[in-house]
C-alpha cells in the first residue's frame, strides 16, 4: 500500500475523527477529574491513574479504529469488509460541532484551575481548615487555694471534651492539643487558626471541700466575642450533672441536633463516690504527664478508684487500657502486667459492655497484649462511629493498619488524625516515621521540617529529621543536627535522644564525644530498667570501638546480669531477651547467644 492510498484509507476509516474526539473527550476526563476529585478529597494517585489510564487508551481506540469497521449491518473487522464497500462517515457539522462543544468545555475547566492557583495564596501548612461546628476546650483555670487540687481542674475539663468527642455533629480538637494554651490566653483568634476550629471554651474550677464552683464561657474565635457563658454552684456529688449540663449547652449553641443515644451518654452518671471520681482524675492527669514515673502514678489512682467503688466501670476500663499501654510500651511486659489487664478489662465488661472507654480499652488490649491486629481494627471500627472526634481512636487505626502492612491506609488515618490533634508533635512525628518506613524520604523530610517551623526546638522531631538525613546517606547533613541538638540540649537530653543520637557515631565508625559517653555512664546506673540496659548496650559498644576491651567486656558482663535478672520476671519479653543475647556475644560466648536468642 503506497503512502498515499494509506492516508487515504485512514481517512476512509475514520481513524483521523477518532483520533481528535478521543484526544478531547480523554481532555474533558482529566480536566473534571482534577477539578472533582479534590472536592471529594480523593488522594492524588486516584487523578495520577486516570490520566496514565486515558494515556494508554490512545493508542488502542487507534488500533480498534483501524482494524474494525462500523456497516450498515453492524461492526465487521476489516478484512471482512470489500475494499469498495462504503463505510459511513459521520456528519462532518455534528462532528465538528460536538467537538468544539467538549474542547470549549475542558478549556473552561482548564483556565478555571489557573485562575485558581494565581488566586489568594493559601494559609500556610500549620492553618486548618474551619467548620462552624468546631470547638477547642482550652485548660480550666485552677482557682482552688489548695494548689494539689490543679489535676481536679485538668480532670473536669477532660471529662467535657470527652463527652462533646462523643457528639457526631461536632468538630472536638483532643487534649492533646489544647493542653500547650493556657486557660485564658491573650489570642483566641491566632489559636482558633492554629486550631482549625471556630469556637474555643474557656472555663476555671474552684473546689472547697465538697463544693464546686465552675465557670464556662464559650468565645467566637476570629472576633474574640462571647457566644454564652454560665457558673454553676454544685456539690461534688452532682458534678456529673455539670459536665453534662455544659456539653448539652455547647451542643445548643453550636446548632448541633443530639440524638437519643447521645442525650443518654452526655447524662451519664459513672460513680457515685466522689472520693473514687477524683482518684479517676488524678490518675487521667498522671496518664497524660506521659513519663514512666507518672504512668506507674496513675495505676496507683485508677486502683484506688475502683476499690472506693468497685462499680466504677469507667475506671476499671482505663485502668486495663493503662496496663495495656504500658505493656506495649516496654515499661514492663510481665506476665502480671498483662494479667493485670485483662483482669481490669473483664471487669469493665461485665459492669459495662457498651460503654465506649470499655471498648477502646478492649481494642488496646487486642491490640498491644493479644496482637489481634484484625479484631482490634474492627472494634475500633465500630467504636467510631459513636465517638467521632477521638483523634486516639483514629491515630490508633493507623497504628493498627501499619502493623497489618496497610501501610497507605496507616498514612491516610494518622493523617486524619492530626485534623482532630493538630498541635500533637508525638503524633506528627507518627506521620513521619510511618513515611520513613515506607521510605518514602522525600515526603517524610517535607513534613518533618512543616513540623519543626511549629515547634523548632522538639527533640523528636530533631531525632526524625537526622533518621531521614540517615536514611537518604547525607550523614554530614544529620551531623550538623545532631550537633544543633547537643549544643542546645545536651543538659536536658531524655534517655531515647542520647540513644537515637548515639546511633549517628556507629554510622560514621567514629568514637561519640565525651559528653555522649558519660550520659550512657550515667543511664546504665538506673539498674534493671529497659533504658539502662539499652545504655549497657550502646556505651559497651562504643568502649570496644574505641580500644578500651577491658572496660567494654566488663560493661557487657553488667548487661548480662541486668538482662538475666529481668528475665526471670518478664521471660517473654523479646526486647531484653535480644540484649541478653547482644551482652553474650560481646563477652565472646558465640554459642549462648544463639541460643538465647
Amino acid at each position: 500500500m503506497s503512502d498515499r492510498n494509506f492516508f487515504a484509507e485512514l481517512k476512509r476509516r475514520n481513524v483521523y475523527k477518532v483520533a481528535v474526539a478521543y484526544a478531547v473527550v480523554g481532555w474533558l476526563i482529566i480536566q473534571v477529574s482534577s477539578t472533582v476529585l479534590p472536592t471529594f478529597h480523593a488522594p492524588e494517585w486516584v487523578v495520577q491513574t486516570l490520566v496514565v489510564l486515558v494515556a494508554l487508551g490512545f493508542p488502542i481506540a487507534l488500533v480498534i479504529a483501524w482494524a474494525f469497521e462500523m456497516t450498515p449491518e453492524g461492526i465487521k473487522r476489516t478484512e471482512d469488509v470489500r475494499p469498495d464497500a462504503e463505510i459511513p462517515q459521520w456528519s462532518r457539522r455534528k462532528f465538528v460541532a460536538v467537538i468544539v462543544a467538549l474542547a470549549l468545555l475542558a478549556a473552561g475547566l482548564f483556565i478555571y484551575q489557573v485562575f485558581r492557583a494565581k488566586g489568594p495564596a493559601a494559609e500556610p501548612a500549620t492553618a486548618l481548615p474551619t467548620i462552624e461546628q468546631s470547638i477547642a476546650v482550652l485548660p480550666f483555670e485552677n482557682l482552688s487555694e489548695d494548689k494539689a487540687n490543679a489535676f481536679f481542674a485538668s480532670g473536669i475539663q477532660d471529662e467535657i471534651l470527652t463527652r462533646l468527642a462523643k457528639i457526631n455533629s461536632l468538630k472536638v480538637i483532643s487534649r492533646t492539643s489544647t493542653q500547650q494554651y493556657q486557660s485564658k490566653p491573650p489570642s483566641v483568634g491566632e489559636i482558633g487558626k492554629q486550631l482549625g476550629v471556630v469556637h474555643i471554651l474557656e472555663g476555671s474550677v474552684q473546689k472547697i471541700g465538697n463544693a464546686v464552683h465552675i465557670n464556662v464561657q464559650l468565645i467566637k474565635a476570629a472576633t474574640d466575642t462571647h457566644v454564652w457563658a454560665e457558673s454553676y454552684n454544685r456539690k461534688l456529688d452532682d458534678i456529673f450533672a455539670v459536665e453534662a449540663e455544659v456539653a448539652t449547652a455547647i451542643a445548643e449553641q453550636l446548632n448541633a441536633k443530639l440524638s437519643g443515644s447521645e442525650k443518654k451518654e452526655l447524662a451519664q452518671k459513672p460513680t457515685d463516690n466522689p472520693a473514687a471520681y477524683e482518684a479517676y482524675l488524678r490518675g487521667l492527669t498522671q496518664f497524660w504527664q506521659l513519663s514512666e514515673e507518672s504512668r506507674y502514678a496513675s495505676v496507683g489512682s485508677f486502683e484506688e478508684a475502683v476499690r472506693l467503688d468497685p462499680k466504677f466501670a469507667l475506671a476499671w476500663a482505663t485502668l486495663s487500657r493503662t496496663h495495656s499501654i504500658t505493656y506495649l510500651q516496654n515499661y514492663d511486659r510481665s506476665a502480671s502486667r498483662s494479667t493485670a489487664a485483662e483482669s481490669s478489662l473483664a471487669e469493665a465488661v461485665r459492669l459495662q459492655p457498651q460503654l465506649a472507654e470499655t471498648q477502646l480499652a478492649r481494642a488496646w488490649f487486642q491490640y498491644c497484649i493479644r496482637h489481634d491486629y484484625k479484631g482490634a481494627h474492627e472494634i475500633l471500627q465500630q467504636l467510631r462511629m459513636i465517638w467521632p472526634s477521638n483523634a486516639e481512636i483514629v491515630s490508633l487505626m493507623g497504628y493498627i493498619s501499619a502493623r497489618m502492612g496497610e501501610y497507605q491506609k496507616s498514612t491516610d488515618y494518622l493523617d486524619e488524625a492530626i485534623g482532630l490533634d493538630p498541635r500533637d508533635a508525638y503524633l506528627r512525628a507518627q506521620t513521619v516515621q510511618t513515611r520513613t518506613a515506607r521510605r518514602d524520604f522525600a515526603a517524610a523530610l517535607r513534613l518533618v521540617d512543616e513540623a519543626l517551623q511549629i515547634w523548632p526546638n522538639d527533640l523528636i522531631l530533631g531525632l526524625d529529621k537526622i533518621e531521614i538525613l540517615q536514611g537518604r546517606g547525607e550523614l554530614m547533613e544529620a551531623q550538623s543536627t545532631v550537633d544543633r541538638i547537643l549544643a542546645t540540649q545536651s543538659d536536658s537530653l531524655v534517655p531515647q535522644a542520647v540513644l537515637a543520637l548515639g546511633y549517628q557515631w556507629k554510622l560514621r565508625r567514629t568514637t561519640p564525644p565525651a559528653v555522649v559517653l558519660q550520659q550512657y555512664e550515667r543511664m546504665s546506673n538506673k539498674s534493671g530498667s529497659r533504658i539502662s540496659n539499652l545504655a549497657l548496650a550502646e556505651w559497651a559498644d562504643f568502649l570496644e570501638s574505641s580500644g578500651d576491651k577491658a572496660r567494654a567486656q566488663a560493661v557487657f558482663a553488667r548487661l548480662r546480669d541486668s538482662t538475666e535478672a529481668s528475665l526471670k520476671e518478664q521471660a517473654d519479653n523479646a526486647s531484653i531477651a535480644g540484649l541478653r543475647a547482644y551482652a553474650l556475644a560481646g563477652l565472646g560466648e558465640r554459642e549462648a547467644a544463639i541460643t538465647a536468642v
